[in-house]
């Protein structure tokens, strides 16, 4: 899918360098820097086992201050015991040094494979090279080297007037596999110009994670090392915006569109994936409803692999939503992919409906709306199709 152009954010330099974590030699160190004290705040993964960035990065949130991130790829420091701890500050430490801040004021994070020790002397020398590398147009060579398996780097920049102020909100993920809803493994890292205060940045950001990244799927599984991290260094200058006011409301509007445009790359970019498809689930008595069985048709791999084969195999669609529990009536159901309407009324359209389907399925990107009844609860998510390729990846990815 298209990306935007990459806006440079006032007040924040960025790099990306290559310190061979990584087997293939490419970049895998990035360093995110304000220029003075920014307000942080995080959104992380939901999985019982978390990797010790993740740990050291829950704390920085929690105080609303940060002035750097610092984050690798190649390796996620997760189940690492009290070394993988120690190493996790040591990062936070030499990266506070070279930029010369507060160990406390760096957040740090980490993807990769689990349960190895980092390459501490690869690690603190990508630190330094990266330190001395940073710029404000860096951005592109920061989303390159948070990749691991992804096949592209992702990215997106909105820029509005708000106040009669000008915010730039730029941001960068990376994920292709373990992708699924209460994050997945991935990285976002998010930053803007903005002034605002630590809670209103947080209910922001939360939002907008649950309206993109807690919204899609690519095989059912979460990881280790999911976190979203958002800075905003006030550079646009003027007041804190505040809570529940309309310029509030415009801010968290365009964090929500950098977020859903990361998290639609990455379902994109899934492993092995040749489609990404959008699924709207309506007709329900309530949004969460809707999520849960949008969710449930999303994550079935019957369903994930009848995408994959163009095979408009409406069954699957219908009975992974019944597993939920959430009552409907499947006799009165209607589904459409784009505004080919496949069945309608609980009835099925016919040959000549189902070939202009499958027709439609060959194409890369489509939406599959389901309706469930007449209620107002609606949710969309996005998943990706599952290949032969998600199972020679996976099956490949430590050797």
């Amino acid at each position: 899918m298209d990306k935007s152009p990459l806006l440079p954010v006032p007040g924040f330099s960025v790099s990306g360098v290559a310190c061979g974590i990584k087997k293939n030699g490419g970049r895998d160190m990035i360093v995110n820097a304000a220029e003075r004290p920014a307000t942080m705040a995080g959104c992380f993964t939901q999985n019982t086992v978390v990797a010790a960035p993740v740990t050291l990065s829950r704390e920085i949130a929690h105080k609303g201050s940060c002035r750097a991130i610092v984050a690798n790829a190649g390796n996620a420091n997760a189940c690492t015991g009290a070394q993988g701890v120690d190493d996790a500050r040591a990062m936070a430490h030499r990266c506070a040094d070279a930029l010369g801040l507060p160990a406390d004021q760096v957040a740090v994070a980490s993807t990769g494979v689990i349960g190895q020790q980092l390459p501490m002397d690869r690690v603190i020398a990508g630190i330094d090279a990266a330190a001395t590398a940073l710029a404000a147009d860096g951005w592109e060579d920061a989303a390159d080297a948070i990749r691991t398996t992804d096949l592209v780097p992702k990215w997106h920049s909105v820029r509005a007037e708000i106040g009669g102020r000008t915010i730039t909100v730029t941001g960068i993920g990376k994920g292709s596999g373990m992708i699924h809803p209460n994050m997945a493994t991935m990285l976002g890292f998010v930053c803007t110009d903005a002034p605002v205060g630590p809670e209103a940045l947080h209910t922001a950001l939360s939002r907008a994670v649950e309206k993109s990244f807690n919204r899609i799927t690519v095989d059912g599984d979460t990881s280790t090392n999911d976190c979203v991290l958002c800075l905003a260094g006030g550079a646009a200058g003027g007041e804190p915006i505040a809570s529940d006011t309309p310029e509030w409301a415009q801010l968290a509007d365009l964090l929500e569109q950098v977020c859903v445009s990361l998290a639609k790359q990455i379902v994109a970019d899934g492993e092995g994936a040749t489609k990404l498809v959008t699924l709207t689930v309506e007709g329900l008595e309530t949004e969460a409803d809707a999520v849960t069985i949008a969710r449930q048709v999303a994550t079935s791999s019957l369903v994930k692999t009848a995408l994959f084969g163009c095979d408009p195999n409406w069954g699957r669609i219908l009975a992974a939503a019944g597993q939920t529990g959430i009552g409907f009536d499947p006799e009165g159901f209607s589904l459409a992919f784009d505004d080919r309407v496949l069945v309608k009324d609980g009835t099925w359209q016919g040959a000549l409906a189902e070939a202009a389907v499958a027709e439609l399925m060959q194409g890369e990107t489509y939406t599959v709306t389901l309706t469930l009844g007449t209620g107002p609860g609606s949710a969309t998510v996005w998943t990706c199709d599952l290949s032969y390729d998600y199972v020679r990846i996976n099956a490949d990815y430590r050797s």
